[in-house]
């Protein structure tokens, strides 16, 4: 219940500047801080019991002065990749999930088209739209994708000259680490994904050295997966559907492969025992995706996942889940890659 006003009263004292003001002068009151902000020193003294509760920050009864508690600790770059998730949260979800029933029930954003027109659409085309989308959801993803893309890269192999499709892969970030997590002579990546994320995918490629390297293919997956590769990674995608597409995805890339061809996937996962009160994507990720970016999809379990590619011609090869101790405490997703080999399918009865 005291879930929301608890996040708004936090984030509210960053926003206001209180934190930073607190951190860099230890020791002002209430009054000194209003007047530093622009806020009334009532409205100050009400947002900070929360902070003094948690011992963020700690109150000096005799002299009225507030100083950091446990936020004196919290290096700069920390504080700063927990305010982009918390900024997301606000922007992306905390208004749209007002709306989370009736999305549930027509599957689609209902939150969207209240707020911002949207209609029949998802986040990830309105954000090409908005700034105020795309600056909370794209800096933050850029910037999960950054931290992430090393372990997957320290986990699956890529044979050395290999032709590497990364699908649905943006604006060619994906591309561009692995061509520097898998350097290889002869390595060729593509980008594929929809035509018009391809002039800031060739910006990025010649901006960070790789443009003979990277490519970008325009199209959209529903309509078939490019030929002519031998590794296709998909990150950060199938959540975003329900079974019924993520196996439409998955067959269409065991159709584009040739027997032997690998697949390499990393999404985040549901815990096996959906009990497991350590994990956090099952408190997130199914209102995320029906209220805010989808009106479908969200996670699955490792083990389903594994099931869908068997059931799509793929043989899962391996399988690792990030461990919990290796993710920061204010990240959500725990992330997990599943590698599989595209099989023979049989020959007819009695052949040779």
């Amino acid at each position: 219940m005291v879930g929301p006003s608890r996040f708004m009263t936090l984030l509210s004292c960053f926003e206001l500047g209180l934190v930073d003001r607190i951190r860099e002068h230890p020791g002002l009151t209430a009054a000194e801080l209003g007047e530093a902000v622009g806020a009334t020193p009532d409205a100050v003294e009400q947002l900070l019991l929360l902070l003094v509760k948690e011992r963020f920050v700690t109150y000096d009864e005799e002299s009225g002065g507030y100083a950091p508690d446990a936020l004196a600790a919290v290096d700069e770059k920390d504080l700063k990749r927990a305010l982009a998730y918390m900024n997301m949260i606000k922007v992306v979800a905390l208004r749209q999930l007002f709306h989370l029933t009736e999305s549930a029930r027509t599957g689609t954003l209902v939150g969207l088209r209240e707020l911002y027109g949207v209609t029949g659409g998802t986040l990830y085309g309105a954000v090409a739209e908005h700034p105020d989308l795309r600056d909370a959801w794209a800096n933050l993803m850029n910037t999960v994708t950054a931290h992430i893309d090393p372990w997957f890269f320290g986990n699956v192999g890529i044979p050395a000259g290999a032709r590497v499709l990364d699908l649905a892969g943006n604006t060619g970030l994906g591309a561009i680490h692995t061509v520097t997590h898998k350097a290889s002579p002869g390595l060729r990546v593509t980008t594929f994904d929809l035509p018009e994320k391809e002039a800031e995918a060739l910006a990025n490629f010649r901006s960070h050295g790789v443009a003979e390297q990277c490519s970008f293919l325009g199209g959209d997956v529903f309509d078939g997966v490019p030929r002519g590769f031998d590794t296709v990674l998909i990150k950060h995608f199938l959540d975003m559907f329900d079974k019924g597409d993520v196996v439409r995805i998955l067959r269409g890339v065991n159709e584009a492969l040739e027997t032997g061809g690998q697949v390499h996937i990393m999404v985040p996962v549901y815990p096996e025992d959906i009990t497991d009160t350590d994990n956090y994507n099952v408190d997130f990720f199914p209102a995320f995706f029906i209220g805010c970016t989808m009106g479908q999809g969200g996670p699955q379990k490792l083990s389903v996942y594994q099931s869908w590619l068997e059931e799509c011609g793929f043989k899962v090869t391996k399988t690792l889940t990030k461990s919990a101790a290796e993710v920061p405490p204010d990240v959500i997703p725990v992330q997990a890659i599943l590698s599989a080999t595209k099989v023979a399918r049989p020959g007819p009865l009695g052949s040779h």
